[in-house]
């Protein structure tokens, strides 16, 4: 007696996920907004008092005690983000560490605009460069809080109009 074909087994269909779209620029920027504010430096010098977002000109504004800066977010270098621990503090004024991203210009831009607590251009600072600034401590508490909010400014700066990242080496 023959024995009949084996039926096929039907196609084997891995699992696929659809792909998670990307974040809107505005929910990029509340992101970053969270993060800017709960993670904030409390020494009265580099707190993050407000930070706002204006997307028709992606305008990222902090303002701190000493002021506000507008951050021009389409400006921003991609390829430039380099995360830093300060101490902000001196003998007299001891404060608690600061992580701080500072990222750079694209050539020929300008990367942000400084004004002082009366609403004039504060000169002394470069427009070169932004810094934004938390608390290390509770920084330290947020599962990796660099890695994301390094990926988080990089998409936010593409959403706005900027270059993306070039892999260079």
């Amino acid at each position: 007696m023959a024995q009949g074909a084996q039926p096929a087994n039907p196609a084997h269909h891995a699992n696929k996920r659809e792909p998670k779209p990307e974040p809107t620029q505005q929910e990029l920027f509340e992101y970053i907004r969270g993060k800017l504010l709960t993670l904030s430096p409390a020494d009265g010098f580099n707190d993050n008092l407000e930070v706002t977002f204006d997307p028709a000109t992606s305008i990222l504004s902090i303002t701190q005690p000493d002021g506000r800066c507008d951050i021009f977010v389409s400006a921003l270098d991609t390829n430039s983000p380099i995360w830093e621990v300060m101490d902000p503090g001196d003998s007299y004024h001891p404060r608690g560490e600061i992580l701080r991203l500072t990222m750079t210009s694209s050539s020929g831009k300008k990367a942000r605009t400084c004004y002082d607590t009366e609403n004039q251009v504060d000169k002394s600072i470069s427009g070169n460069r932004v810094r934004l600034v938390f608390a290390q401590d509770k920084a330290n508490a947020v599962p990796d809080f660099t890695y994301n909010m390094t990926k988080a400014i990089k998409k936010l700066v593409v959403a706005s109009g900027g270059a993306a990242e070039k892999k260079l080496f």
